[in-house]
């Protein structure tokens, strides 16, 4: 019945425009977001990839509000989280929580697990202790860790994939809508990655979470994401499906980052175009027209010129060159 609602009918994130901007010396500025907007759908796992230093996190924290962005708007279910003043935005919180890259870090290292994981209904103020600790075992063992073992601990007694199933815990304790998990097991070993993605992915099922995945590593988000976004120096420049990014991506870069993938197979023959010449240019002063044109072989006089728009090219595939492959080839 609530597919009938209108409103379930419209994407539950809306970006628009995102700009972040930090200070540098000598009154410049690191261009760290330019520019980016993208939908988020309902139940939807969206992978955003690109090398480091590219503007990933800086993103998500400004969705997060963690600092407010420069410029541009972050709509989540209506709401305009960047023009919220901070007493609406304390009570929207509960609607959109964050896992970081480093598990352990992200705990404080006085409090027990199960202090952690209380925190968020704490800061609510809607429960009694007593509530609260129920609440959080029940939580824990949601998440695959024994309540009876683990919530008296404290952060450095437990291994990386342990703190990070507390961290996903702690996160769902407010029953979000949006889940942005910030390269959420990049700092894990192998096995322990495929066992936090299997969560992620039950979790997204039983609570019907909306989720920002982002990540280097394009093979951890093929196994997750719905849709995958690429971003190079603080702008989108190719939304696709999963399957049709995988099969034919359309920017340049993004060939050469499919084409970086390492393969289990030494019959596989290296790509012709060999790596990307160059390096990241700086975000402070960034390149003219097309921020990829000077490490691109097919940049022509009006890259360099015209920054190019994200353009849909085919159903649901989203580019930002002026050239792109899919099209060119057709």
């Amino acid at each position: 019945m609530n597919g009938n609602n209108p409103k379930n009918q419209e994407p539950l994130l809306r970006v628009k425009d995102l700009t972040v901007e930090y200070p540098a010396c000598r009154g410049r500025k690191v261009h760290a977001v330019s520019g980016v907007s993208f939908d988020l759908a309902r139940r939807e796992t969206l992978g955003l990839v690109g090398e480091s230093g590219c503007g990933k996190s800086s993103l998500a924290r400004a969705i997060m509000q963690l600092p407010k962005p420069t410029a541009g708007k972050v709509i989540l279910d209506g709401d305009d989280l960047a023009a919220c003043d901070p007493v609406r935005l304390r009570i929207l919180r509960s609607r959109f929580q964050m896992i970081f890259q480093d598990p352990a870090s992200s705990l404080n290292p006085s409090r027990t697990v199960g202090a952690s994981i209380e925190a968020p209904l704490l800061a609510m103020g809607h429960h009694g202790r007593e509530e609260r600790t129920r609440q959080a075992k029940v939580m824990m063992a949601a998440v695959g860790l024994d309540p009876e073992r683990h919530y008296g601990r404290r952060p450095h007694q437990l291994s990386g994939g342990q703190c990070q199933r507390v961290a996903i815990a702690r996160a769902l304790m407010t029953n979000p809508r949006l889940l942005v998990c910030d390269e959420p097991v990049s700092s894990l070993d192998v096995s322990v990655q495929a066992q936090i993605l299997n969560l992620l992915r039950e979790v997204r099922g039983e609570y019907g979470l909306s989720m920002l995945f982002i990540a280097h590593d394009l093979a951890v988000v093929k196994n997750i994401a719905d849709r995958v976004a690429v971003m190079y120096l603080g702008r989108l420049c190719e939304v696709a499906q999963c399957e049709d990014f995988y099969r034919a991506p359309a920017h340049p870069y993004s060939m050469a980052l499919l084409d970086a993938v390492p393969r289990p197979d030494p019959r596989h023959l290296l790509p012709a175009t060999g790596m990307l010449p160059g390096e990241l240019p700086s975000a402070i002063d960034p390149p003219s027209g097309c921020r990829f044109r000077t490490r691109c072989r097919r940049a022509e006089a009006l890259c360099a010129m015209e920054c190019p728009e994200l353009r849909e090219i085919a159903p649901g595939h989203k580019v930002a060159c002026h050239f792109p492959t899919f099209v060119k080839d057709l």
